[in-house]
């Protein structure tokens, strides 16, 4: 693929590096800006005129829609992918009106972000699967060629099936409260699926998450006496050195326990 040249538009400095660093080790990308607002974005779009905008909705000064529209106008040849915690259906009908050509949920980012860029770069719709069971071409422009998510076919950005070995999915929270709902639902799908978790926490968290796995039906103790959900102090496994020694040998003993030719354990 040709050298893409992006604009990265977020306001949480922590997650903004991020993305960049995502970005940064392609070679086929070439990252010429990131800002923090969405009037300055309006100002760089101008400016540089980029291939690609990766962008944010909830941003000071401008919010991303409206800079989109902005945008769109200025620098009509970027293509835009937005970036955003929002993920309610009317929010992404409205980003894809205003023309752009992608919408990833920030909690996905660590497993959909690369796809999502590739795809839009060469003139495809991506949506966050998590969406994708939607209708959203009555809000899309007629520029749109077809529409991807990432359980269809991936483009070169990721591994396919068929290449993957070791997987190891990332998620990214905005607060605690989203941190904990998400990790109940992969602990409840990695017990329902019959494989083991292993669950690295403080005190509080385990709590916090013993209760919200409870009240959603997982018999934990069951799990536990099964070695199915093992949970682990953080003080007990801080030292990497010793944190890989403990865990390492769990995953060992959780995987005999498992049986069969394909052995899962999640840790988190």
């Amino acid at each position: 693929m040709p050298s893409v040249r992006v604009l990265v538009v977020e306001d949480n400095e922590p997650f903004r590096q991020v993305v960049c660093s995502m970005l940064e080790a392609r070679p086929e990308l070439q990252l010429i800006g990131r800002v923090s607002d969405g009037l300055e974005a309006v100002h760089k779009a101008e400016d540089l005129q980029p291939d690609l905008i990766v962008l944010d909705i909830g941003l000071p000064s401008l919010n991303g829609i409206e800079a989109a529209r902005q945008i769109r106008k200025l620098s009509p040849n970027s293509k835009i992918l937005f970036l955003s915690q929002e993920s309610s259906v009317d929010m992404v009908e409205e980003a894809l009106r205003l023309g752009a050509l992608g919408y990833v949920v920030k909690a996905h980012a660590g497993t959909e972000l690369l796809a999502a860029v590739e795809a839009v770069s060469q003139g495809r719709q991506f949506v966050s699967c998590g969406l994708s069971g939607h209708k959203f071409t009555d809000a899309v422009d007629a520029q749109v060629p077809d529409r991807i998510c990432d359980e269809e076919a991936l483009p070169s950005l990721v591994p396919r099936k068929a290449e993957i070995t070791p997987c190891h999915a990332v998620h990214f929270y905005s607060d605690d409260a989203l941190f904990l709902d998400g990790f109940t639902r992969f602990i409840t799908a990695a017990l329902k699926a019959e494989n083991a978790v292993i669950v690295v926490a403080t005190e509080s968290r385990r709590a916090s998450l013993l209760q919200r796995l409870q009240a959603g039906g997982v018999d934990v103790a069951a799990a536990i006496e099964r070695k199915r959900y093992i949970p682990l102090d953080v003080p007990d496994t801080f030292s990497p050195i010793h944190f890989a020694k403990v865990v390492g040998d769990l995953v060992v003993e959780a995987a005999k326990g498992l049986g069969g030719e394909h052995l899962r354990v999640a840790a988190g």
